[in-house]
């Protein structure tokens, strides 16, 4: 597909900004009507975003820091206490900055979209599967710890190693209402939060600087994450020390993260751009997270 990139015009107020012509990008606040490699951005995204959210969101680890002072909050003997779903959840993150950065507010908000409706689709698609009666003679493939072959589920509750199918289907795949509430809400919003921080922070420095907006974005976008869906999912169950703990050091490790995957998102970024042919501003666009996809104030 070739490039419609829209030619730099006088009267666009982004052709102002510092661009190299040498490098073939044109600064803009007009976004052509097509992109090359926009849709496999997206689906990037939804898919870091729904496998993130399945296999990393349920489990808790941890990592010693030896230098630690003892005694400090949020690890007063040295072990930060973490979710597994962050190692990879702040991908999204980068790829969001990325989607930003590359393709304007309203092209994120319309990912930010997509990714909140792949997850409400996740979590009824989920219920509906837990909920549904398993068969009797249900064979659990994943099982075969202690006997000769996969053991079943409730015909076979009795073989010692077995597992319980439907118990351990639900307790992988199933999840309680506020959690379900809390993931999709903090995603929407954190999501929205770091995309206009990021889109302002690139008028403002005048497209300098990525490290700073892709952090600064970050840090903004994972602190409303972080503070919406621990207090919202645990709250209650369990203790308010375990809540504020594990929440401020996710958001940690989640800016610190993006800031150690900030060299791969250099490169991105600027082959996303050469490839495109365009550097997006949005000097007048419609942060309203329901705005028009063409993004433009009315």
């Amino acid at each position: 597909m070739e490039n419609t990139a829209p030619a730099q015009a006088a009267s666009d107020p982004a052709a102002a900004f510092d661009r190299d012509p040498a490098d073939g990008i044109v600064a803009t606040s007009r976004p052509p009507v097509t992109f090359r490699f926009y849709d496999l951005v997206m689906a990037a995204f939804v898919a870091i975003l729904l496998l993130s959210n399945i296999i990393g969101a349920a489990k808790l680890t941890y990592v010693d820091v030896p230098f630690w002072p003892e005694g400090m909050w949020p690890a007063p003997d040295g072990t930060f206490i973490y979710g597994a779903g962050i190692l990879f959840f702040p991908l999204g993150y980068v790829i969001g900055d990325v989607l930003t950065e590359i393709y304007g507010f309203a092209r994120a908000r319309r990912v930010i979209w997509v990714g909140t409706a792949a997850m409400l689709f996740l979590a009824f698609m989920s219920y509906v599967v837990t909920a549904l009666p398993p068969f009797a003679g249900w064979e659990c493939a994943a099982s075969g710890f202690g006997g000769p072959r996969p053991l079943t589920s409730t015909a076979d509750a009795a073989v010692t190693g077995g597992a319980i199918c439907q118990s351990t289907y639900e307790s992988v795949f199933g999840s309680t209402w506020r959690i379900v509430v809390a993931s999709i809400t903090a995603f929407w919003a954190g999501e929205f939060v770091n995309a206009f921080v990021l889109a302002k922070m690139k008028v403002w420095t005048k497209g300098r600087a990525l490290w700073t907006r892709t952090i600064g974005s970050t840090v903004f976008g994972q602190a409303v994450d972080s503070l919406i869906f621990y207090p919202v999912a645990f709250y209650g169950i369990w203790t308010t020390d375990a809540v504020l703990t594990v929440m401020v050091t996710n958001w940690a490790l989640k800016v610190t993260w993006e800031a150690v995957l900030t060299p791969v998102t250099y490169v991105v970024v600027n082959r996303l751009k050469a490839a495109e042919g365009v550097d997006l501003y949005d000097i007048d666009t419609d942060f309203s997270p329901f705005g028009s996809s063409e993004g433009v104030k009315a």
